[in-house]
């Protein structure tokens, strides 16, 4: 993320904080987005992220105000997000069968341009065939810019564990698109 919109969203959070509805509001349409995207790739349903992701943000709100540095709220937000779906999980869990792949699943365009567009899908649907801890690592850490010590908090994963992820997710994706490269040749 930009540092312009750090600092925007910085300011979002602690207008929030001090009881500002709008500043609240645009705070869940400036980070809610990159939320669903986080809870889709964990979750592999879009409809249960969007309900795993609601649930997170009345928790959220709730917890604005003990949240004591506005710089950590990407990070703090993800991990309840982390949590509601690991929630949400386990219910699925405990009352059916979770299915055999309850992995992410990128989004694709509709009509993905030439080169570069194409090029992205190809990376997108890579990322999509990781293990979902995998998946999630390396999503937050290279498609939201965050540090590995946010990202730690974010999956409430110790720092090593984020290293550890990232190395093995970095050797598949390297094997995936190998591939593909080889394919097209």
């Amino acid at each position: 993320m930009r540092r312009s919109d750090r600092i925007v969203e910085e300011y979002l959070v602690i207008s929030a904080r001090l009881g500002d509805r709008r500043a609240l509001g645009r705070l869940v349409a400036h980070r809610g987005p990159r939320l669903l995207a986080h809870a889709t790739r964990l979750m592999g349903d879009r409809e249960e992220a969007r309900d795993a992701v609601q649930e997170a943000w009345l928790d959220i709100v709730r917890g604005l105000p003990r949240l004591t540095d506005p710089r950590a709220f990407p990070a703090w937000a993800t991990r309840i997000v982390t949590r509601r779906c690991a929630r949400a999980i386990r219910v699925k869990v405990r009352t059916r069968a979770l299915a055999r792949d309850f992995g992410a699943t990128a989004e694709r365009t509709s009509a993905p341009e030439e080169g570069r567009a194409v090029d992205a899908a190809t990376i997108r649907g890579a990322i999509a065939a990781l293990p979902a801890d995998q998946g999630a690592t390396i999503a937050l850490f290279y498609l939201e810019e965050m540090s590995v010590a946010e990202v730690s908090v974010a999956l409430d994963i110790p720092v090593g564990t984020v290293k550890t992820r990232l190395m093995h997710a970095r050797e598949k994706l390297k094997f995936a698109l190998k591939g593909n490269a080889d394919d097209q040749a």
